[in-house]
């Protein structure tokens, strides 16, 4: 499925583990700093960053993130972050990263994965999830 994703505020956890990766795809999830299953990365939707997302969509679930459910992940996470400086992460003029610890160590999903070997259209958890990333995030606090 071909997704729309840049110049938007996306959410990606690492779902699937080290063993077996080529090292190309493990580098690109070391850029993305996403080194261990369940760590959040939430990235603006460059079209590097998109690229990078393409490479390693067998290892990750990725989606759109809305700024009610990054202020609620951080008041979850016990980091005091004002409105002003989540406005420019949406808005791609700063990162994540320069205003909090990155990335976020997420518990694993209530209820687990839908399969970590299939895509999310198919009814797995692997890809491009859209919108529904919100409530991963949710499942996942």
């Amino acid at each position: 499925m071909k997704a729309n994703i840049e110049n938007k505020l996306i959410a990606v956890v690492r779902i699937r583990g080290r063993v077996g990766v080529r090292r190309s795809i493990v580098e690109t999830l070391n850029r993305l700093n996403l080194k261990r299953v369940n760590n959040l990365a939430v990235l603006y939707g460059s079209k590097s960053n998109v690229g990078m997302l393409r490479k390693c969509s067998d290892f990750v679930t990725y989606g759109e993130i809305s700024r009610e459910t990054l202020t609620e992940l951080l008041d979850s996470k016990g980091l005091k972050v004002n409105q002003e400086d989540i406005s420019q992460v949406s808005s791609g003029k700063k990162s994540l990263g320069s205003v909090v610890r990155v990335p976020l160590h997420m518990h694993p999903p209530r209820h687990g994965y839908e399969g970590i070997k299939r895509g999310y259209s198919t009814g797995g958890a692997m890809g491009y999830r859209g919108d529904d990333m919100d409530r991963l995030i949710r499942m996942m606090m």
